[in-house]
């Protein structure tokens, strides 16, 4: 009986739609690049807050590995985290929610405390509903500003690049809880 209801899971999950996701077929993706050298490119700015939350009953990063020495290193060099961290409009939490940081960081600095960032920025209202950028770069967390590359995206973002800047609006140092401001800048079609 397992067997069935995970199989009848995985079948669902397959052939349902997605909520909140524009994703088109392989033909009408195909006509889109066909008319791409005749589109402008548009530059999008936009204005969140990423909610980092490791401690409580609903964490939204989760510690998934670590190096044998990472407990010994000032730094956490080798730790793991997945993420699916809230963005929202406003600093507080309650604030209405724009999408979701989805992907995974590292801690990859020996002598400063440095994140590498995997992840998609994947919008869930608005007018960027269904669209996604994706960010893959360093974050010294300890600087007041950061910058990472935005690589790509999806959706209205496709064939995305750019910037994001980065500023740590608040830092629980005791529970590793973050909020942080991001303004990112994409050119896209």
């Amino acid at each position: 009986m397992e067997k069935l209801a995970a199989l009848v899971i995985c079948w669902l999950a397959m052939v349902m739609p997605m909520g909140q996701c524009s994703i088109e077929g392989p033909e009408e993706v195909y006509n889109w690049f066909h008319k791409l050298p005749y589109a402008e490119e548009k530059v999008s700015k936009l204005h969140f807050y990423f909610h980092d939350t490791l401690s409580g009953k609903n964490p939204t990063a989760v510690r998934v590995a670590q190096a044998s020495g990472s407990a010994k290193s000032p730094t956490f060099f080798g730790v793991v985290f997945v993420i699916d961290d809230p963005l929202t409009e406003g600093p507080e939490a309650t604030s209405k929610e724009l999408g979701r940081a989805q992907g995974l960081y590292g801690s990859d600095g020996k002598e400063e405390v440095s994140l590498l960032m995997a992840m998609d920025f994947v919008f869930t209202s608005g007018k960027y509903n269904g669209s996604s950028l994706t960010v893959l770069g360093r974050n010294p967390v300890f600087h007041p500003l950061r910058e990472m590359p935005i690589i790509g995206g999806t959706g209205v973002f496709r064939l995305a690049r750019g910037i994001a800047t980065v500023k740590t609006r608040s830092l629980n140092t005791t529970t590793g809880d973050a909020i942080a401001e991001y303004h990112v800048v994409v050119i896209h079609y």
